[in-house]
């Protein structure tokens, strides 16, 4: 008789990886921590400046993307980006990057970029937002034709950044919509350590229904497109922004068991952004491994 097919998990776990060595071997890194989705830079995020992808490298990187099985990849983008800027100079450059990040997106036959709405320095808010929705819409604007879309992610709101409300990221996506042809190409991460420094409760299940309903009135939970599963150092509300390993965070193992398991976010892709150190402070899969066998553990638990 055939082997019986091994059953394809009803949730998606995954974990940032490193593309140090050539963008396929982030695919052997996933499957080798036992990742069914990954995210990647794919580029140096500390740089404006980029070198052009391989295509034989990026038809490479499909390739191994197809033969692992994985279910999702994601890139995120460079930390330099910061579309709501007032400088007329940053944020060209911003809009700039944003168009690199999709295409070269594009080129790997990666969906998703996501990215930070940016930071409003010494802007009025409403105006920062207003300038980082029509940042990110110019970016979708300019590479009409592709595929490759931007998700906006939730922030802590350390300093002036902008996305630690939901009604923020909820503005930005209305006002992106409003240009044709756009509203399909832009969604929403939202990241647990994120939200929580921002301030909203993800525990007891009472209050993760209502941060849920908010995000669904503000925002609309099929905007939803992936969750960055952290922990927090810092306690709710702190507004810091500080990833910390499952389990051992203020957020805690309880509260993720009720988010792995919550209805309404069934079937949405979850990827790690956790501390990658060991003992000897170099990066280790285990820590990877450790974090996915967690949340693995908690699903189909109440």
């Amino acid at each position: 008789m055939p082997p019986t097919p091994r059953r394809r998990p009803a949730i998606p776990f995954g974990a940032h990886q490193s593309i140090a060595g050539g963008f396929t071997r982030a695919v052997e890194r996933a499957v080798a921590t036992g990742c069914e989705c990954l995210q990647v830079f794919t580029r140096n995020i500390n740089q404006w400046r980029t070198c052009p992808i391989d295509p034989t490298e990026a038809t490479a990187f499909r390739e191994a993307v197809r033969l692992a099985g994985l279910r999702l990849v994601v890139a995120h983008d460079s930390y330099l980006i910061n579309p709501a800027a007032a400088d007329a100079t940053l944020r060209k450059k911003s809009i700039a990057g944003l168009v690199e990040e999709l295409r070269r997106a594009e080129t790997l036959g990666i969906p998703w970029v996501v990215a930070h709405p940016g930071a409003a320095g010494e802007q009025p808010i409403a105006r920062a937002i207003a300038r980082a929705a029509a940042g990110i819409a110019d970016a979708l604007a300019k590479t009409a034709g592709l595929r490759a879309g931007i998700l906006v992610e939730t922030t802590a709101g350390q300093g002036s950044c902008l996305g630690a409300s939901f009604e923020e990221i909820g503005e930005i996506l209305r006002i992106v919509g409003r240009r044709p042809g756009l509203a399909h190409r832009v969604g929403v991460c939202l990241d647990t350590c994120h939200v929580f420094a921002a301030g909203y409760a993800l525990a007891p299940r009472t209050a993760l229904d209502e941060t849920l309903a908010a995000f669904d009135r503000a925002i609309g939970l099929g905007r939803l497109k992936l969750i960055h599963a952290n922990d927090s150092k810092k306690e709710r509300g702190s507004r810091v922004d500080r990833h910390e390993a499952i389990g051992r965070g203020h957020i805690g193992r309880a509260a993720f068991g009720l988010i792995v398991n919550h209805p309404r976010l069934a079937g949405i892709p979850f990827v790690l952004e956790t501390p990658k150190e060991g003992a000897d402070g170099k990066p280790s899969p285990a820590r990877d491994r450790a974090n996915l066998a967690i949340l693995r553990r908690l699903v189909g638990r109440t």
